[in-house]
């Protein structure tokens, strides 16, 4: 497929432009930063790398032209300050580019705050929600919103494991469990993934949609 992958320098978005390449997708790798941060050793036929910014549609719209499918894993910023307000201005200005492009697969990689605990609470309104991490979480919630209303693009939202860090990474084990609004829990009792494993999920949903206008989260 030809797949133009948001936010491809960051965490999450090296790993996803890993797995597409593996799989042979034909890749336009977009990030705000220098594009030398994407190494080139994917093979250049199947990746190609652009500097833009996301909320600027003039820049994102050229360089989804001729595209299949769209993977956003765009994000705020964590450590910036107004990270909510960075996060929701790029979700909505990239959902707008898509649309205006006609594409109409479009896959928004988001977190795990939005997902409810058993008693119908959301995480990040929990009393021990890590408050460093509330105002990205409570965007991706707020614009998870927004997006249940869209009934023109064939959309997924993808919430990974409560643990789906740093700390998790180096372990592919190839295998992952789904669910919808609810967190996947292992035989311990956690909610963990790999973020080898959830790009995994990722392009699996990619080209064997399960989950349309529907948001799914994977787990051990």
């Amino acid at each position: 497929m030809q797949v133009a992958l948001i936010g491809a320098t960051g965490f999450v978005g090296r790993h996803v432009l890993t797995e597409l390449c593996a799989r042979d997708h034909q890749v336009a790798a977009i990030s705000r930063h220098a594009n030398t941060q994407i190494h080139q050793d994917r093979g250049s036929q199947q990746l190609h790398i652009y500097q833009a910014d996301a909320t600027d549609g003039n820049q994102l719209l050229p360089l989804l032209a001729e595209k299949d499918a769209v993977i956003s894993t765009f994000s705020g910023g964590w450590t910036n300050p107004d990270h909510y307000e960075a996060y929701m201005e790029g979700a909505i200005s990239i959902q707008h580019s898509v649309e205006v492009s006609g594409i109409k697969r479009f896959m928004v990689i988001g977190g795990a705050g939005s997902l409810y605990d058993e008693t119908g609470r959301q995480l990040v309104d929990s009393p021990d929600f890590p408050k460093a991490f509330f105002a990205g979480a409570s965007a991706n919630r707020d614009y998870l919103n927004i997006l249940r209303q869209n009934t023109s693009l064939d959309w997924t939202f993808v919430s990974p494991a409560i643990e789906m860090n740093k700390t998790t990474a180096g372990i592919r084990r190839g295998h992952y469990r789904t669910n919808l609004e609810s967190p996947v829990f292992d035989e311990n009792g956690r909610s963990v993934i790999s973020i080898e494993d959830l790009s995994m999920a990722i392009v699996d949903e990619l080209e064997n949609p399960r989950f349309i206008r529907q948001r799914f989260t994977a787990a051990y």
